[in-house]
Parts: C-alpha cells; structure tokens; sequence
C-alpha cells in the first residue's frame, strides 16, 4: 500500500477536526485572577533597605512594568533600577493556584535571588505573602505585606526569619502607578 501525501493530510486533517471536538474548552480566568488586575500598569517605587545578610542598607529607586501574560492567568512584572548594592533588575510573575487556593509568586533578580515560589492571600485591601528559602545552609522565611493605600499606590514591607529566629525588617516601601 503506498501512502501518499494527499492521503495523509486527509487523515491529519479528519484527526485534528475529531480531537478538536473532543478537546474541552480552554479554561478561563476567575475572581480570583482579576483580583491581580489591581498590579498591572507602570509603577515607580521608592524604599529603603536595611543592612543585613541580603546587603548593604540604603535608599532604592526602582521601576516595573507588569502586565497580563497570553491567556490572562498570570501578571508578568519586569523592573529595573538603582539599590545600595547598585543596579537591580528582576522579573516577578504573579498567579493563582486554584489546587491550593492561594496566589503565588515567582521571582528572579540580577544579583542571584529568588528561584522559589512564595504563595499569598488578600483579606480586605491587604496581601500577605510567604516563602521559604535557604540562605547560608540555613532555612530561611520571607514575608511581604502589600497594603492598598489607593487604586494607584500601595505600602510595602518585606521580613525575614533566619533559622527560625523573630522577624527582621529588610526594606520598606511604596509604590504608586506611573500616569
């Protein structure tokens, strides 16, 4: 029996319309992904880093720019800008876990952190997320309140436990969305 081209676009084709029938349909964004609309936009942020394990202390001047990922799910962040350790570049992508029924963080930056995911939760106009890491050999917990001062401006902190030990300030923070 030969096969010819003719005949096997026939069946590629007839295959590809019988899977498409069956395929379900693709799933859409929920409540809980438009709740993320609130980052996408253009932001200038403006803080202050404590000296400690992660660096040297001093002011930060950073900018990102966050926007909706194909499909709607996930909100892509890149930022650039100037720190105590010098200039700082990082990308952050913003989602929501339907199986664990938490938002999610992942985040990677120029100087080596990140790499793991932190998960969140929004009560009210205040979210709160939380990682784990090792730094040093050593076991380490992140933990980063977001508060929504307005629809263009919000505060941040970001602390760290080490090895178990009480809550360090690492920096501080606000950010207002770029007209």
């Amino acid at each position: 029996m030969k096969i010819t081209y003719c005949s096997l676009a026939a069946v590629t084709l007839l295959a590809t319309g019988v899977l498409r029938a069956q395929a379900p349909a693709a799933p859409k964004p929920g409540a809980e992904q438009q709740k993320l609309a609130y980052f996408a936009g253009r932001w200038t942020e403006v803080g202050v880093v404590k000296p400690g394990p992660t660096g040297p202390g001093g002011p930060m001047n950073v900018t990102s720019n966050c926007e909706w990922f194909a499909g709607g799910f996930n909100i892509v962040c890149r930022s650039e800008g100037k720190g105590p350790s010098g200039e700082t570049r990082s990308l952050g992508i913003l989602g929501y876990s339907t199986e664990r029924k938490r938002y999610t963080y992942f985040g990677i930056d120029n100087a080596g952190m990140g790499g793991d995911m932190s998960y969140g939760d929004l009560t009210g106009d205040t979210w709160v997320w939380e990682g784990e890491s090792v730094m040093g050999g050593k076991p380490v917990k992140g933990h980063y309140t977001i508060k929504q001062v307005s629809p263009d401006s919000y505060t941040w902190k970001w602390e760290m436990s080490f090895a178990g030990a009480p809550w360090t300030l690492m920096a501080e923070g606000t950010d207002t969305r770029a007209k």
